[in-house]
């Protein structure tokens, strides 16, 4: 490996350094700001070496990794949304009678799992990289460890994720044996072989197999069972990783799997991941109705979400990558900041989890409620927001390859999806409780990183609503490494 691999690496190196040097410092002495400044930096540090190979030209590391401007930005993403979740979750911890230190050494090595997913051009490197995301978040879910709905999270958790991990790593085996190899370009060129091939019966179903551990860590349908508990049980800083690194690093991958520039997904992949997409938009949106808890609404709305992003992997042409990225930058954005609040409104003895929490906010925290309805405007997809002009992409992506039924799908969902947004946000704007039964959260102050990261957050869903030419320009650009 010469410098120029080195530079290359530097990001991936620079968080595995981190979470070691956090690691002896926790061993010497504990203490909760100094385990936040050492991540905050190590991250810093990480997105600053993003900037020293931008512009170095694609490098290809070993059989296993690719640097190039796709997995920069993506990486780029995951940093970002790995710093929010550390200052959310700074004052979210310090209420907690809990041991936080390892909190920051188990995001930091889940967020190495997620950009390894990133850079991954084989299924050895995908499978390494997931199962270190995995095996962090397993013990993330259950860090509460006075809760019981925690605890439980956890087990869920570890049970179906290792069942998955298991079809998974058969599915892969099956791919193996049919094409000899584990390089994803090489498999995309056994897709191609005539129907009538020998072994397309044992491809396929490795695909189909693969598919399902990588439908089960986005969330879609049929694959959505664990969504809402884990979600419910988590720590909430805790669900705003899985919904947005967890998330973003697996939909990386997929994306440079199965882009195509000169059409969208067809054949059987394409015909699986059709039904998929439609039955998580209507599923998600559908079950998101019936739910009190803000935590499980947001759990539902999320699998809908996973659905959109779909859509425009299926879409593929000059369009789909850039519409998909966008949007779940969008979606990342404003659903760090939908969590942030809540974990901001949170007490030392309970989670601002009901709709009932935030009746009458308005009332007495004016900007806090405004902010919050910013986020949920966005998830609805309301114009001058990000979510908005990241659904206009996707709907745009799919009208260039006519993907009619999935836009149909898409438009009508979100349509229901308008209810149980608006829901909470007249709960906010209603009149308050009888006195007497105000929680916690209504006069519980924020921090000054939890008004930083809010502050940012919202103005990144306005700034990404009203003027998205930059970031559009840059996504654009890098997209086109993926081939």
């Amino acid at each position: 490996m010469n410098a120029a691999d080195f530079v290359a690496l530097l990001p991936l190196i620079t968080i595995s350094a981190t979470a070691v040097v956090l690691m002896i410092v926790i061993a010497i002495r504990r203490n909760h700001k100094v385990a936040l400044m050492i991540s905050l930096i190590g991250v810093a540090v990480a997105a600053a070496s993003l900037l020293l190979a931008a512009s170095e030209k694609p490098r290809q590391i070993t059989s296993l990794l690719v640097l190039d401007s796709y997995s920069r930005l993506y990486m780029a993403i995951l940093l970002g949304a790995t710093a929010f979740v550390f200052l959310f979750g700074y004052d979210y911890l310090k209420r907690r009678q809990e041991r936080p230190e390892e909190f920051y050494l188990l995001v930091l090595l889940a967020t190495t799992g997620a950009m390894t997913l990133v850079v991954s051009l084989t299924f050895v490197s995908f499978f390494l990289g997931l199962e270190l995301l995995s095996i962090a978040l397993y013990s993330l879910i259950a860090y509460v460890r006075t809760e019981s709905i925690s605890i439980e999270a956890g087990i869920k958790y570890l049970v179906l994720a290792a069942s998955s991990s298991s079809i998974l790593l058969f599915g892969l085996a099956l791919i193996y044996a049919d094409s000899g190899s584990m390089d994803l370009s090489q498999f995309a060129a056994v897709m191609v072989r005539p129907a009538g091939s020998t072994n397309a019966v044992s491809l396929l179903t490795g695909l189909m197999l693969v598919l399902t551990g990588v439908g089960f860590k986005l969330a879609v349908v049929p694959f959505q069972l664990w969504t809402p508990d884990v979600y419910e049980g988590a720590p909430l800083p805790v669900t705003a990783f899985i919904a947005t690194v967890s998330k973003a690093g697996m939909f990386a991958f997929l994306l440079r799997w199965f882009h195509v520039h000169d059409g969208g997904v067809a054949g059987a992949p394409g015909l699986v991941l059709t039904i998929i997409a439609i039955a998580s938009m209507l599923m998600g949106n559908l079950l998101a109705l019936l739910q009190n808890n803000v935590k499980r609404v947001l759990a539902f709305s999320s699998i809908a979400h996973m659905g959109y992003l779909l859509v425009a992997l299926l879409a593929g042409g000059p369009l789909g990558a850039p519409a998909a990225t966008y949007y779940l930058i969008a979606y990342a954005a404003t659903i760090l900041g939908a969590f942030g609040l809540m974990s901001a409104l949170s007490s030392s003895r309970y989670e601002a989890a009901s709709i009932d929490d935030y009746r009458g906010l308005l009332w007495k925290r004016p900007l806090v409620a405004g902010a919050f309805a910013t986020a949920l405007l966005s998830l609805a997809g309301i114009p001058l927001t990000a979510g908005f002009l990241g659904k206009f992409y996707v709907i745009t992506a799919g009208a260039s390859q006519s993907r009619w039924i999935l836009l149909f799908t898409l438009v009508a969902s979100s349509t229901i999806g308008l209810f149980y947004y608006l829901r909470i946000i007249v709960a906010m704007y209603s009149q308050p409780r009888e006195p007497g039964h105000d929680g916690e959260s209504s006069t519980q102050p924020l921090s000054l990183p939890a008004i930083l990261a809010l502050t940012a957050l919202t103005g990144l869903i306005f700034l990404l609503g009203v003027y998205p030419t930059p970031l559009w320009n840059v996504i654009t650009a890098v997209t086109r490494d993926l081939g």
